[in-house]
C-alpha cells in the first residue's frame, strides 16, 4: 500500500495501522481535522418535511407540516487520554513527510494549547510556523461568555528551512477599507493573513454532505494550494466527509484517505462517485477494493 496508484485513494480502516504501513517521505502535505474531544456524541440528521394538516410543525399561512428524518450519521468524541490517542498518529505524521512538506492539524480552544505543546516536542519548536484562526459566524449565542466562533489550525514543516510554500498559488481576498490601497490593489484583492474569514459549511448548501464536522472545500483549498504542488501526495487520516481530497482533486494532488467510520466512507463513496476511476476504495488489510 502505497498511496500512490491513480489520483486518490480511500482506505476503510484504523488509521494508525495504515499510517505504518506507509513509506517514510511519501507525502507533501497531511491535513488532519481529529475529533475535538468535546465529550459528546457528533450527530447530523438529514430531514424532509412533507404537507401534512396534522404535522408537527407550522409553516407560512398557518399551513402544517410532517417532519421525516432521512438519515443520521454520528461518531463518539471523547478519550480519556486525548494526547496520548493522538501522539503515535501525529509522529507517524512526520515520519511520512517528505524534507519539504507540511503538517496542519486542525483542532478548537479545548485542546489547541495542549496539542500545540505536544507538536513543539515530535517536530522541534523551530518547526512551527503558524497558528491560523479561522472565524466563522453561524450558529447559537452564548449570553454567558463571549461566543465561540473560530477554529485553531496549528501549521508544523519537516525542515525550518526548506518546506515548500507558495503564497501567491492562493486565492486573494478582499481589503477591509479598499478606498485605502487605490482601485488596481482593490480590484486584485490582498494575500491572506494567519486570521482566515470563511463562512462554514451551509445546512442546506449544495456542498453539504451530511457528515458531522464537515469542513469548508474553501479552507482546505487554500492550504492544498500554498503547502503542495500538482501532484504531489496528499494525506488525511481523520477523513470524515472527504473534503481534503475534494481540494486535492480539484487542484491536479493525489491524495490518501482514511477514516474507520463506515459512515463517513459511505459519505466519501457518494461525494466521490461523480469521479468514477480516479478514487479508489480499499479495506486497510485487503488488496481488492471496497
Amino acid at each position: 500500500m502505497s498511496g500512490h496508484e491513480g489520483c486518490g485513494q480511500v482506505i476503510h480502516g484504523e488509521n494508525l495501522a495504515v499510517l505504518r504501513e506507509l513509506p517514510d517521505g511519501c507525502a507533501q502535505l497531511v491535513y488532519v481535522d481529529p475529533p475535538f474531544n468535546t465529550g459528546q456524541k457528533q450527530k447530523r440528521e438529514v430531514l424532509r418535511t412533507v404537507r401534512d394538516p396534522e404535522g408537527d410543525r407550522t409553516g407560512f399561512g398557518g399551513v402544517r407540516y410532517r417532519t421525516e428524518k432521512l438519515s443520521s450519521a454520528s461518531y463518539g468524541d471523547r478519550f480519556d487520554d486525548y494526547l496520548g490517542f493522538l501522539e503515535p498518529r501525529l509522529r507517524e505524521a512526520r515520519r511520512l513527510l517528505a524534507p519539504s512538506g507540511s503538517l496542519y492539524v486542525h483542532l478548537d480552544y479545548r485542546e489547541v494549547h495542549y496539542v500545540k505543546v505536544l507538536l513543539d516536542g515530535i517536530f522541534g519548536r523551530d518547526c512551527f510556523v503558524n497558528e491560523i484562526v479561522w472565524a466563522y459566524d453561524y450558529g447559537a449565542r452564548s449570553k454567558k461568555r463571549w461566543p465561540a466562533k473560530h477554529d485553531n489550525i496549528l501549521f508544523y514543516a519537516k525542515e525550518p528551512a526548506g518546506y515548500f510554500f507558495d503564497i501567491e498559488a492562493v486565492d486573494r481576498i478582499p481589503y477591509l477599507a479598499p478606498g485605502l490601497v487605490g482601485p488596481e490593489k482593490a480590484a486584485r484583492g490582498k494575500l491572506p493573513t494567519d486570521t482566515w474569514w470563511h463562512t462554514i459549511v451551509s445546512p442546506t448548501g449544495r456542498e453539504k454532505t451530511g457528515y458531522p464536522t464537515q469542513k469548508p472545500v474553501g479552507i482546505l483549498e487554500r492550504i492544498v494550494r500554498a503547502s503542495s504542488r500538482p501532484g504531489d501526495l496528499v494525506i488525511d487520516f481523520f477523513a470524515g466527509s472527504g473534503t481534503t481530497g475534494e481540494a486535492a482533486l480539484r487542484h491536479g494532488r493525489r491524495f490518501l484517505l482514511v477514516d474507520e467510520n463506515p459512515a463517513a466512507i459511505e459519505v466519501m463513496r457518494r461525494r466521490f462517485a461523480p469521479s468514477g476511476d480516479e478514487v479508489r476504495f480499499l479495506v486497510h488489510g485487503q488488496g481488492a477494493p471496497a
